[in-house]
């Protein structure tokens, strides 16, 4: 039995079924967990997310900025659905879109296995949160989106204020500060406060901000963390963290991460030729 981790597939359905084939996938025995962003730009979201529900069994997801983004516009008119671009208007008129929304707005924030001692997210968490705090913060959200109310909390869901979490936060503002530093954070300063638009590699970042994973003082975990969102970054590897968005939909790689062993193993498949590249595109 094996365990791997996946970065940002982000619709790219071929490097997918492809990496599933090179891991010799078996859904009798293997699990798969999504570090999330499993739709938008790659071309075929629709087609993803119905394979991704398919194995839902053998699967764990945590959801990134772009799946709730598409949640998100789910909420509103069809006029303003039809508005958005062609491939999520493909899922968002699929005669099976609310059974794929519904099930996609079922997932998780974060995931921890205690036996594997792995934490899986897809972006970061905040340098004050220790593990139980950042479980009990996506656990919030969580109940939020699969409850009566997700309509109030996915239309409220934009924006980047408040830039950090905070335990004195209420309501809607505390689900949308740990939503942004769960799905949205790269670089964030000593305080939590997370800067929304540097996105290059580090050394590239505003004075006073760090990488998430490196910010001085942050809080100790024990758990080795595996997450994906940054594609800049590329596969990274260092301090408990291990980053696997390797940019498949820029024209780099679909990543897949082992988990089960004792030192983690990397499986990838190049991105098809009419990709774009992009150095570090997001």
């Amino acid at each position: 039995m094996a365990t791997y981790a996946i970065g940002d597939v982000q619709g790219c359905l071929p490097e997918l079924q492809r990496l599933l084939d090179k891991i010799r996938f078996d859904p009798a025995s293997d699990r798969l967990w999504f570090c999330g962003d499993l739709v938008n730009r790659g071309g075929q979201s629709l087609q993803t997310l119905r394979l991704i529900h398919g194995l839902r069994e053998q699967s764990i997801v945590t959801l990134g900025n772009h799946d709730l983004s598409l949640l998100a516009i789910a909420q509103r008119r069809p006029e303003a659905q039809s508005k958005v671009n062609p491939e999520l208007r493909e899922v968002l008129f699929a005669d099976d879109a609310p059974v794929l929304l519904e099930w996609l707005r079922s997932q998780k924030l974060l995931h921890h296995d205690e036996q594997l001692n792995w934490t899986m997210v897809h972006a970061g968490l905040a340098p004050m949160w220790t593990l139980r705090q950042a479980q009990r913060s996506a656990q919030e959200i969580e109940r939020e989106l699969g409850g009566p109310r997700h309509p109030r909390l996915l239309k409220n869901l934009f924006g980047n204020r408040p830039a950090a979490w905070s335990s004195r936060l209420q309501g809607v503002e505390r689900m949308r500060a740990s939503i942004n530093t769960l799905t949205r954070m790269r670089y964030c300063d000593i305080q939590g406060r997370i800067d929304f638009e540097s996105k290059g590699i580090p050394g590239t970042q505003k004075p006073g901000m760090y990488p998430w994973f490196e910010v001085p003082g942050m809080r100790q975990r024990g758990a080795r963390i595996v997450c994906g969102h940054w594609s800049a970054l590329g596969r990274f590897a260092g301090m408990g963290v291990y980053a696997i968005d390797t940019g498949c939909v820029w024209g780099g790689q679909l990543t897949a991460l082992r988990l089960d062993v004792e030192e983690p193993q990397y499986v990838a498949v190049d991105a098809e030729p009419y990709r774009k590249k992009v150095p570090g595109g997001d």
